[in-house]
């Protein structure tokens, strides 16, 4: 039954869901779901992975149909039998999972499936670019329209589908989590852009997991739990804890607490790790940081600071990386990625979807994929060890999942991300690389992983994990280290770490030499 404090006006309601209903085998996502998206406005949706946010804004952007339940628009009911009908209706969306196509340029991206052309026959190029010129620039992203989208990071590459979704002039437009690779400066252009669209009477329906965000952005919101409807309200009435009790029923927000355990010896140390750019420059400009048994060290930055690239580097995916890797004292001289696995370094990558997951795989598929040679017995593999293996990595991440037989594909977001996290675990590593791993995870999700984390670091792992949250990195790093431009501006311990400092740190070009913590020397 829902809350509510909105008030009886409905002049200002654009588009509603009513009675909403939709029924898959085996499950129900949605339970007779109400929903109204008001003009000029910030329409937040919150809840945790698997309550239903999804699969309700796939229905109103035609991708999905209700089994029972209507859409009104402006008054009257409306079908939306494909995305075409919504597109044609004026409704837009920003998936959380990006759609784009690699091999084709940002300007083609934004244009495909709704071309410009010159008389109908052939494809005005030129037209697409000074468009999609003028949306890169309102977004402030520094590619040019021509560079070909595989080439861009995860983040710019979100960028490009909120520029893809701008072109549409949408009057309704759905954000399914649109901040979740972005940087704090990056975050700060988008709203600014929203603001210009509610100015402008369009309505936006946003999705994020990032509650302060959801405070300060919102105007109205509305909180689904397992499916149905269990507050609704105007956001001047609510706050954090509101937003919380209403999602998952407690009032606190369950960071992982601290497990107080020594650190043991340094087990990973990485000394003048550089990677050049392309054009020019380096992507990581001579880093050297080190990481003891049981740490969990956090590496903060903006986007473009070359987190990401340095974790790559340790792992051995980037050729033209110069420096060193020693792991228990030892030089890894193998620059392969299986080679580094196989001496107990493990990657969770930040896009899951591209890099972690075979989306066609079951469950139990993906997870011991990368530690097949685990369960090789001699001329066959031992299906029973196998799945009494993933079993137990499923129970320990608390995994949603109606059985390991299950495709990938049907899991919720967070429910994927805990996958790629198990298949990590799986090939037993000394060091954890993490890259956002509470990307599109939701609050009990999130507390679920950092508890894991907490408990495998106590249990002496090494992990390196890198955020673009600064209060995850505050809540959950023993150390952090902040990155700009490549280089390491700052290496703190967590006592010694202020939310000011780092932020600073991470918005500088150059800092003094001096020695980090860990005994490794930063670089200007």
């Amino acid at each position: 039954m829902s809350e509510t404090s909105i008030g009886s006006r409905t002049d200002d309601i654009v588009l509603s869901v009513r009675g909403a209903t939709k029924v898959y085998p085996g499950t129900q996502a949605l339970k007779g779901v109400d929903f109204d998206v008001r003009r000029g406005a910030v329409n937040v949706l919150v809840g945790e992975n698997g309550a239903g946010k999804s699969t309700l804004m796939k229905i109103i952007a035609g991708v999905e149909q209700p089994t029972t339940g209507e859409i009104i628009l402006e008054g009257k009911p409306i079908q939306l039998p494909t995305t075409a009908a919504a597109r044609a209706a004026g409704i837009g969306i920003v998936f959380q999972e990006l759609n784009l196509f690699p091999n084709m340029t940002i300007a083609e991206n934004i244009f495909i499936g709704r071309e410009k052309t010159r008389a109908g026959i052939d494809i005005d190029m030129p037209a697409q670019r000074e468009v999609a010129t003028a949306l890169l620039k309102r977004l402030e992203h520094a590619n040019a329209p021509d560079t070909l989208v595989g080439d861009l990071r995860i983040g710019e590459q979100q960028i490009v589908e909120i520029a893809k979704a701008l072109a549409q002039d949408a009057r309704i437009l759905i954000m399914d989590e649109p901040t979740s690779a972005l940087s704090a400066a990056e975050v700060d252009i988008l709203f600014r852009v929203i603001g210009e669209l509610t100015s402008q009477g369009v309505a936006i329906v946003y999705i994020s997991h990032r509650l302060e965000e959801l405070v300060r952005i919102g105007d109205f919101i509305t909180v689904l739990r397992d499916g149905r409807i269990t507050g609704s309200r105007a956001m001047t009435d609510v706050d954090v804890p509101w937003i919380v009790r209403a999602m998952i029923g407690a009032s606190s927000k369950d960071f992982a607490k601290t497990i107080h355990h020594d650190f043991g010896a340094e087990v990973l140390r990485v000394e003048e790790m550089t990677l050049p750019r392309k054009a020019g420059g380096f992507a990581v400009d001579h880093v050297s940081l080190s990481l003891r048994r049981g740490e969990i060290v956090g590496i903060y930055g903006l986007m473009g600071a070359g987190r990401t690239e340095l974790l790559s580097c340790i792992m051995g995916r980037e050729e033209a990386a110069t420096g060193r890797v020693s792991l228990d004292g030892h030089p890894l001289t193998d620059r392969t990625v299986h080679g580094r696995i196989k001496r107990g370094i493990a990657l969770i990558p930040e896009d899951r979807k591209a890099e972690g997951l075979v989306q066609i795989l079951s469950v139990a598929e993906n997870m011991s994929l990368s530690s097949l040679k685990t369960f090789t017995r001699i001329f066959h593999l031992d299906i029973a060890a196998e799945r009494r293996s993933v079993a137990d990595f499923v129970k320990r991440l608390a995994v949603k999942v109606a059985g390991l037989d299950s495709p990938v594909s049907s899991l919720s977001g967070g429910n994927q991300q805990k996958i790629v996290i198990g298949k990590a675990l799986m090939t037993g590593p000394k060091v954890l690389l993490m890259d956002e791993p509470s990307r599109g995870i939701d609050i009990g999700a999130k507390a679920e992983v950092f508890r894991v984390m907490r408990t495998l670091a106590a249990e002496g792992l090494g992990i390196l994990f890198v955020t673009s949250d600064l209060e995850e990195v505050m809540e959950l790093s023993d150390r952090i280290v902040v990155m700009s431009n490549g280089r390491v501006t700052g290496d703190l311990p967590r006592g010694e770490a202020s939310e000011e400092t780092i932020v600073a740190l991470s918005a500088v070009g150059h800092a003094p030499h001096k020695i980090g913590p860990s005994g490794a020397e930063t670089h200007p």
